[in-house]
């Protein structure tokens, strides 16, 4: 996980910034459904898959904690 989309998340969760949260969970959902149409057989997305939904994780966990 990012350390960086932790301290992102921790920082809306202590301002008690729904909205921003539920954007930047939008953000990564939208780019992790980009990097799967891009996936062939040359061209493998699993990894960067991996990591949105990792942090699509740390994010609903900060949206659960409002």
């Amino acid at each position: 996980m990012s350390f960086a989309i932790k301290s992102i998340v921790d920082g809306y969760v202590s301002l008690k910034d729904r909205n921003s949260l539920e954007g930047l969970r939008e953000h990564r959902q939208l780019l992790r459904r980009r990097v799967n149409d891009q996936a062939t057989e040359y061209f493998d997305v699993s990894r960067t898959i991996q990591i949105l939904d990792e942090e699509i994780q740390v994010i609903e966990a900060g949206i659960s904690q409002l």
